[in-house]
C-alpha cells in the first residue's frame, strides 16, 4: 500500500528545501515530492497540515547495552525509545559484554536488531581489543560485518601511536574514529566539573584540560593521517575552538554535542545529584554559551544523546559512587526544539540538519534526506506542541534523565522507518503489551553508503 503525507511543511537540509508539499511513499521509498500530488489506488493518507516533515532523525551515540547488560537496556527497548523520541536510526557503542571488538559480535548485534529492533541499528566497533587501549581490534573484520564507525567510548585512548595506527586503518576502510577525549592522568578520578560546584561539594573535580589536551592531539593526528576523527560529546569552549580551527584548515574533524551539555550547566548537580552525573561532566555557563555558538555557526556537526541507561539502584547512590551517564532518546528532540529553536532562535532547518543530514554525512549513513528513491525514513514534528517529560511512561528501561518533569515546546508526533508509521502512543502501547514485531526492512544488514 502506498502512503501519502499531505500538506506538511517539508524541511530537508540536504536539498535546501522548505515548502508545503505532499510526500508520496511507495514500497518503503520516497516516490514523489510536490504540491497536490495524485494518489495511486489504495493509498493511505496522513494529514500533516501544520506539521513539519523532516528526514528521519539519526542518533550517532547510543548505548543499547546488549549483549551483556540487558538489565539496563536491550536493543528492543532502546530502539522503541528511539522511535518514541523521533529517531529512525541509532548507532550503538561498543562497550557491551562481550565488547564489540570482532565481526562475531558485530553480526550478533545486527542479528538481534533484525529480530527485535523498531528502527535501524548501526553498530560501532571498538578501536582496541576489550577497550583496553593496548592492541587494535579487528577493524577490517568489523567493517566487513557492518560496523559504521570505531570507538572506545567511555575510555580515552592514551597511546597516541596506537590511535594513529587505528586512524590509518579506519581511513582505508572509510570509517570515522569516534574519540572519547579524556586524558587519564589529568582526569585523575574526577567526577564532576572542576570548579566552584566541586569545591562546594568537596568532591574531586574533572578538569576541562583532560578533554582539551586529547582534542588537540586528535587534531594533529587527523592532519598527520588524513583520517576522519569525530569528537564525541564535546563539552568545553576550548575543545570547540580546536575543532573550529581544524575545520578551517580543511581537516576531517567533526564533533557532536549532547542536549544536556546545551541545556544544563554544572549547577544542576546541586539539585539533581547523581542524575546529573555524566562524562564529560556538565560544564560552566560560559561553556554552554560557547557550545550554543558552535551549534549556530556550523562547527558542531550533529546533536547526539549519549543515551547511557543505568538501573535505578545503580544511580540511586551518593555522587562519588554512582555511575556516569544519563538517558535522553525520548526527550532530546523536545529539549532541542524548546531550548535552541524557541529560546535561542536557531533556525528550524539547522535543528533538523543537526539531527538528520549532519549525522548521516559524518557517518556515511544512507539516511538524512528526502530525495526521491531513498528510504522513506521521516520524522514528523509538531513544533507548537507542549509536552511534559515523564520518565515513568518511557519505553526505555532506564529512568536516569535530568529533564524529568520539564515542560517543553515542540515534539515529534510520528516516526516513519521505511514507510512504516509509528507514533509515541503506539510505541508505548506496544511496550505495555510486550510486543515487538520484527521488521527486517528497518535494520542495516551491512556496509552501506550514500
Amino acid at each position: 500500500m502506498a502512503l501519502m503525507i499531505r500538506n506538511g511543511r517539508v524541511c530537508d537540509p540536504s536539498q535546501n528545501l522548505d515548502a508545503v508539499l505532499d510526500v508520496l511513499v511507495v514500497d518503503g521509498r520516497i516516490a514523489a515530492l510536490g504540491a497536490a500530488l495524485e494518489e495511486p489506488p489504495e493509498t493511505d493518507i496522513v494529514d500533516a497540515t501544520g506539521l513539519v516533515v523532516a528526514p528521519g532523525f539519526i542518533d550517532v551515540h547510543v548505548h543499547l547495552r546488549e549483549p551483556g547488560f540487558t538489565a539496563k537496556e536491550t536493543i528492543a527497548t532502546g530502539t522503541r525509545a528511539a522511535v518514541a523520541g523521533g529517531f529512525t536510526a541509532v548507532c550503538c557503542m561498543a562497550n557491551t559484554a562481550p565488547v564489540n571488538d570482532s565481526p562475531l559480535v558485530t553480526r550478533y548485534i545486527l542479528d538481534r536488531a533484525r529480530e527485535t529492533a523498531a528502527c535501524r541499528v548501526y553498530p560501532i566497533g571498538a578501536v582496541t581489543k576489550g577497550l583496553q587501549g593496548e592492541a587494535l581490534a579487528d577493524i577490517g573484520g568489523m567493517a566487513a560485518a557492518g560496523a559504521v564507525a570505531l570507538s572506545d567510548d567511555g575510555h580515552g585512548i592514551a597511546n597516541a601511536n596506537l590511535l594513529r595506527r587505528a586512524l590509518e586503518y579506519a581511513r582505508d576502510f572509510g570509517l570515522p574514529v569516534v574519540d572519547h577525549c579524556e586524558n587519564r592522568d589529568l582526569a585523575a578520578g574526577g567526577i564532576i566539573n572542576e570548579g566552584v560546584v566541586s569545591t562546594w561539594l568537596g568532591v574531586r573535580g574533572l578538569t576541562r584540560a583532560a578533554e582539551e589536551v586529547d582534542v588537540a592531539r586528535d587534531v594533529v593526528l587527523a592532519d598527520l593521517t588524513g583520517a576522519h576523527i569525530h569528537i564525541a560529546h564535546l563539552s568545553t569552549a576550548g575543545s570547540l575552538e580546536l575543532v573550529r580551527r581544524a575545520q578551517a584548515e580543511g581537516l576531517s574533524v567533526t564533533c557532536e554535542v549532547t542536549p544536556h551539555h546545551l541545556a544544563l550547566d554544572e549547577s544542576a548537580v546541586l539539585k539533581l545529584g547523581a542524575v546529573a552525573k555524566m562524562n564529560p561532566p556538565l560544564r560552566t555557563p560560559a561553556d554552554v554559551d560557547a557550545l550554543l555558538e558552535g551549534v549556530a555557526d556550523g562547527t558542531v556537526t550533529c546533536i547526539a544523546t549519549d543515551h547511557a541507561p543505568h538501573t535505578t539502584l545503580e544511580k540511586d547512590q551518593v555522587l562519588s559512587h554512582a555511575p556516569f551517564g544519563v538517558v535522553g532518546l525520548e526527550c532530546a528532540v523536545s529539549v532541542v526544539l524548546d531550548h535552541l529553536y524557541w529560546r535561542h532562535g536557531l533556525s528550524l532547518m539547522r535543528v533538523i540538519e543537526l539531527f538528520s543530514t549532519g549525522p548521516a554525512r559524518a557517518f556515511n549513513l544512507p539516511g538524512g534526506t528526502l530525495q526521491i528513491g531513498r528510504p522513506a525514513d521521516m520524522t514528523i514534528l509538531d513544533i507548537h506542541r507542549e509536552v511534559v517529560v515523564d520518565v515513568s511512561r518511557w519505553a526505555s528501561k532506564a529512568r536516569n534523565c535530568p529533564f524529568d518533569g520539564w515542560r517543553l515546546k515542540g515534539a515529534p508526533v510520528m516516526t516513519l522507518v521505511g514507510g512504516v508509521r509509528m507514533t509515541t502512543e503506539t510505541v508505548l502501547q506496544t511496550v505495555r503489551e510486550h510486543k515487538a514485531e520484527p521488521n527486517p526492512e528497518m535494520v542495516a544488514t551491512g556496509p552501506q553508503t550514500g
